[in-house]
């Protein structure tokens, strides 16, 4: 299983970043995924997940209406456009094939300075 995920970076307040997932070594379009964070000095915290159809998507409270998870299942890749970032929002975040992220690539950092 290789799910590498990239579109991190540094951004202000209020800005937009997409993130995007890259995923091989597993029949992708039959698994639910999951986007997971850990923030410095944090446990992992689940963001977002969306069922192996796309057809259903769940949010944390905290990026409910700020982010959008979705998917292409044609070309194997997992997105989450986050948008309104705060700096609350600072992590690492990862692309998962369980909700708890413990089957996981390398993740991607998202900064946010205030």
């Amino acid at each position: 299983v290789q799910l590498q995920a990239s579109g991190g970076g540094l951004v202000s307040t209020g800005g937009s970043l997409r993130l995007s997932c890259a995923a091989s070594g597993f029949i992708f379009k039959l698994n639910s995924m999951y986007w997971v964070r850990q923030a410095p000095g944090k446990g992992f915290e689940l963001v977002s997940s969306i069922t192996s159809g796309g057809g259903q998507t769940d949010y944390a409270d905290a990026v409910k209406d700020r982010f959008t998870i979705s998917r292409d299942n044609v070309r194997r890749t997992l997105y989450l456009q986050m948008n309104d970032l705060k700096p609350e929002d600072t992590a690492r975040y990862y692309c998962a094939r369980d909700r708890a992220g413990t089957i996981r690539g390398k993740g991607t950092q998202v900064t946010v300075s205030s």
